[in-house]
């Protein structure tokens, strides 16, 4: 089981919660915690996920979860509503890049994603899920790529625009196929009127004949 089906598990399955998107990330600035503060030193890993609850009316939030080094347990650190989310930073709109930043009421993260490809797919999510269900003030969102932020070109529209197309050239084929066989219905029936044609002058002449 891959660490986000875990996660997802673990801590949002049981509140009746699924998990939309989740990416690992680094800080790219480390705040100076107190020790005290973090129940204690050691290597971790961070996640933020984001999620939104089965019952309506939805409410969606993005969560920092961490894991600690030797434990198999997921540990939620931080939890923020969608509408607290003010502004998400994608730092370059020319190229795929790992960093990004969120913004929100109390503060500004600045992450590193474990890669280009995760923090992405991770930011086309968010924005879609932002415009689905932001009830006010949307948040803004600056450098990102054009492809991200795009209904024709995103992810989450990919496998629709595969079935339309496919559906598409079905509905070709089948027109096709159509044609071919309204063709060679004509044709069948032109074949049965010159064969009734011929039977019926092969009798007039049979007829002629006897006479």
């Amino acid at each position: 089981m891959s660490a986000k089906s875990a996660i997802n598990k673990e801590l949002f399955t049981p509140h009746d919660e699924k998990m939309l998107a989740g990416v690992q990330v680094k800080r790219r600035t480390k705040k100076k915690i107190p020790f005290l503060a973090t129940g204690g030193q050691g290597d971790y890993m961070t996640f933020i996920c984001l999620s939104v609850t089965n019952k309506k009316p939805s409410h969606v939030s993005l969560t920092k979860v961490k894991q600690f080094q030797g434990s198999s347990a997921f540990t939620k650190r931080s939890q923020w509503t969608i509408d607290q989310l003010r502004q998400v930073n994608g730092i370059d709109s020319n190229k795929d890049c790992p960093e990004f930043d969120l913004m929100f009421d109390n503060g500004l993260d600045q992450w590193v994603a474990s890669s280009a490809g995760e923090k992405c797919t991770f930011i086309q999510i968010l924005h879609h899920t932002c415009q689905r269900y932001c009830s006010a003030r949307k948040p803004e969102f600056i450098n990102c790529q054009s492809k991200l932020l795009g209904a024709g070109n995103s992810i989450l529209h990919s496998a629709a625009d595969s079935v339309t197309s496919a559906v598409q050239k079905a509905s070709q084929a089948l027109n096709e196929r159509g044609e071919r066989l309204g063709r060679t219905e004509e044709r069948t029936a032109e074949m049965m009127n010159s064969a009734e044609q011929f039977a019926v002058t092969a009798h007039k002449l049979a007829m002629k004949h006897k006479c």
